[in-house]
């Protein structure tokens, strides 16, 4: 069940790292007055796709799955979103149905801030502005790599891109250099490559023989960057 609590924007980790950096004290005061926080389970969803968005959702805590169902009903990895990310502003300032679902894959913290209040910010605050209008170029320039990296590329090639690309993604200083912090099913990995689940399975084990990555547990931890680099880039 879904547990609503009230972090205060002082004090909340994310607010150095997402557009409330951007706000004046008078602007933090009006968010902390209109946003709720909602504490979510793992395999809980925050929002589903299709629906008609009603503000916005900054991540306080935790690691979120956007995905898209094909015409079969398969779900589709998008991307991710994890602390200081915020969701549903593209469709929001687009007037569009949510074009995706998000569904929390650790215990997750979201804040929600009405449409309102983040529209009077977005009209009033040009910092905000420009903030959301890079993070629209930057997650446009993410979908085209994908696009391009599914037409060109191997699955082999796919797989080594992926994990350096969660690695990327997910990586902080409280953890090993190498590790991938945010342990994902495997069915998952096989969705954000494009292939089947005993494919990924199978070069994930090609990959540890040949000491490129090691587990921990359902962790996957890089070993050698550069050989995964080599075979991510051998058809570009």
């Amino acid at each position: 069940m879904m547990q609503k609590t009230y972090p205060k924007c002082q004090i909340c980790d994310a607010v150095n790292i997402s557009f409330l950096k951007f706000c004046s004290e008078e602007e933090i005061e009006k968010v902390l007055i209109a946003k709720t926080c909602t504490q979510y389970k793992k395999g809980q969803s925050i929002f589903y796709e299709d629906h008609i968005p009603l503000g916005i959702y900054s991540i306080n805590k935790g690691v979120v799955k956007l995905t898209r169902a094909n015409k079969d009903g398969k779900e589709q990895i998008i991307r991710f979103a994890q602390e200081g990310d915020f969701l549903s502003y593209r469709a929001l300032i687009a007037e569009e149905p949510l074009t995706a679902t998000a569904t929390c894959i650790e215990d997750t913290i979201a804040c929600f801030i009405p449409k309102n209040v983040f529209m009077d910010l977005l009209e009033r605050n040009p910092a905000i502005n420009k903030h959301m209008v890079k993070s629209l170029c930057h997650d446009l320039g993410i979908a085209n790599e994908r696009i391009q990296s599914l037409a060109q590329k191997s699955v082999r090639e796919r797989v080594a891109e992926t994990i350096l690309f969660l690695h990327q993604t997910f990586k902080n200083e409280q953890h090993d250099e190498g590790l991938i912090p945010v342990s994902l099913p495997r069915e998952d990995l096989a969705n954000i490559v494009g292939t089947a689940t005993e494919t990924v399975i199978r070069l994930l084990s090609e990959f540890k023989n040949d000491k490129f990555i090691d587990f921990e547990g359902k962790r996957i931890k890089i070993l050698n960057r550069e050989a995964l680099e080599r075979i991510s880039h051998a058809s570009v």
